[in-house]
């Protein structure tokens, strides 16, 4: 392994840039310089923190020692951010989303192209255990042939902070929880999205969306369904997923879940009959006894290092990102089908760059 270490600085130092300064702590590759906030406040505590507080960007391009701009500000300003970076001769880590739509990030990527450096988006949920026990599931075929997924996540607080709710600084949930939701969904399934539908929350009176819902159809047969929500007193499960022989299902972040599977040794017996509601059903009975079988979760699929990590590699030289820029353009051109189709309130197609 490099001894080399790079050098971060934190442009944006509230709640997000303190939360890389201790990831990037925990890797052997990486350490925060400095900081610049346009909040003096924030600036102070960047510098008990112990680091250099800059006053103001242009402060932080002139330093020599600054390897990576770390871009953890209101979406908006993300892409000019990043631009004078690249001029400055930084690479450069952001926040997501990346930009407000495929084509500033297109900008992003020829200035990136242009001064030959690095660009990563951190979507740091790609190594979210949850999801990787479902990309285990998918890869390992371990409930069949995955053909539903469904991946929520349901709070009540509703949009928190305060650029959040304004549309021109990028806020609503679809840009906030949805860009995780379906990176990894595109990041796990190896098949072009051939269809998109969607809805869009405004509950809560902004004018961004609270929540939003939107089904996915897949070349290969799987059909996605993705939710987030923010006014949510009851949550739904963060995984449901049917297979062709077995049923998943993942609660929470805590990964409380189970798959239920056929047993395929126990003898077939046709179910009774049971009351439901007014009437009779045994297409809803529950299976006869010793039909299925009660399975635990797989162990998590693994990635190649952290996201700091490979960062580092990735600079040397010596690595493939594992957050690739042609997968996050991808994302962003699903977001702007998904906005598309709740405005037009329609189907969606032929927008999807798989394979690009």
């Amino acid at each position: 392994m490099s001894s080399i270490k790079h050098t971060v600085a934190i442009v944006g130092y509230g709640g997000m840039g303190s939360y890389h300064a201790q990831l990037i702590k925990e890797s052997d590759r990486m350490i925060v310089g400095g900081a610049f906030d346009l909040l003096e406040e924030r600036r102070s505590l960047a510098e008990d923190a112990g680091y250099t507080a800059y006053s103001s960007y242009e402060e932080v391009l002139a330093d020599p020692a600054v390897d990576v701009i770390l871009i953890a500000t209101p979406n908006d300003v993300h892409k000019e951010i990043a631009i004078r970076a690249f001029q400055a001769g930084k690479h450069v880590v952001c926040e997501k989303p990346v930009a407000l739509s495929s084509a500033e990030f297109t900008e992003m990527q020829a200035a990136a192209d242009a001064a030959g450096r690095v660009m990563m988006v951190h979507q740091n949920r790609r190594w979210d255990e949850d999801f990787r026990v479902i990309k285990a599931m998918y890869e390992q075929g371990t409930i069949g042939s995955l053909f539903q997924i469904e991946s929520r996540v349901h709070g009540a607080n509703g949009i928190p902070g305060d650029w959040r709710h304004v549309k021109e600084q990028g806020g609503g949930m679809l840009l906030d929880w949805g860009v995780h939701l379906l990176d990894q969904l595109l990041f796990m399934i190896d098949s072009k999205v051939t269809s998109v539908s969607s809805s869009l929350s405004f509950i809560l009176g902004n004018n961004v969306d609270d929540g939003f819902d939107a089904i996915l159809q897949f070349e290969n047969g799987i059909r996605a369904i993705v939710e987030v929500g923010t006014t949510n007193f009851i949550t739904m499960p963060r995984w449901y997923v049917k297979g062709t022989q077995g049923t998943a299902i993942i609660e929470d972040w805590s990964l409380r879940g189970r798959i239920v599977a056929p047993n395929h040794e126990s003898e077939k017996i046709e179910p009774t009959p049971i009351r439901a509601g007014v009437g009779l059903t045994k297409t809803m009975a529950p299976p006869s006894e010793g039909a299925t079988l009660l399975e635990d979760l797989p162990a998590a699929a693994e990635l190649p290092s952290s996201f700091y990590d490979n960062l580092a590699a990735v600079i040397e030289g010596t690595a493939e990102p594992i957050v690739k820029n042609a997968e996050v353009l991808r994302v962003l051109r699903l977001i702007e089908a998904i906005f598309e189709a709740a405005e037009r309130n329609e189907t969606v197609k032929n927008f999807d760059i798989y394979g690009a």
